[in-house]
């Protein structure tokens, strides 16, 4: 039987309570693998330097360097590994600095165990998860930041199945469940999304989260 090709996660969190519990459960998964913790943001940016981990469970809150600064920083090393915010704060001063930051996703602690999961493998997958919550907050005051361009204009230049596409992206859907939804393969999901970041200018799915909810292509309501 071929081996399963794991995902390499590293925990970052002040409280050694909380690391061994994610570290506890993640372990109990197949394709995930928990290569080391850190309890502060100077600790993160040395282990991932050196352990290279392909997802990072980032607090945001941590004595020595907080986790937003982490975050830049272990994003400028260049080795790939993708940060999610996994945080207690959904405060606005928490949320958007951590988006702006590079954070492929953004969730509170309270998520199921199963979310938890779901959101490794999605953002190891080149996807973003959004808490609920956070989403809410981007709908509500998202037009009052600058984390997206405000050009609608740039729209004209998708297609109309890349419009789609950007609108169930803000709606927190999968490249799956978008494939199923719009009956095409995953694979042409994926370059879809690649051309309307590269059309729109932006770097992140989390991006075109928020440029698909500042230009109401989404129901805010």
């Amino acid at each position: 039987m071929k081996d399963v090709e794991k995902i390499k996660v590293l925990i970052v969190d002040d409280h050694q309570v909380v690391r061994q519990g994610l570290r506890t459960f993640l372990e109990l998964q197949e394709d995930i693998s928990v290569i080391g913790e850190a309890e502060d943001g100077q600790q993160a940016v040395e282990r991932v330097r050196r352990l290279e981990p392909d997802v990072v469970l980032m607090d945001l809150v941590m004595p020595h360097m907080d986790g937003i600064t982490a975050t830049q920083q272990v994003l400028a090393l260049g080795t790939g590994a993708k940060v999610i915010a996994l945080t207690s704060f959904s405060e606005d001063d928490k949320v958007f600095p951590a988006i702006q930051a590079g954070a492929s996703s953004y969730l509170l602690k309270d998520v199921s165990p199963d979310g938890l999961v779901e959101a490794i493998r999605a953002v190891h997958r080149g996807e973003a998860r959004l808490h609920p919550e956070i989403t809410r907050k981007l709908m509500q005051q998202v037009s009052q930041k600058h984390n997206a361009p405000q050009d609608s204009s740039a729209m004209d230049e998708l297609t109309g199945r890349e419009q789609e596409v950007l609108r169930l992206i803000a709606k927190g859907r999968s490249n799956r469940e978008i494939a199923e939804e719009l009956f095409i393969s995953e694979k042409t999901v994926k370059t879809h999304v690649s051309n309307i970041l590269g059309k729109l200018q932006l770097e992140q799915r989390t991006q075109l989260v928020i440029y698909a909810i500042k230009n109401k292509l989404v129901d805010t309501q």
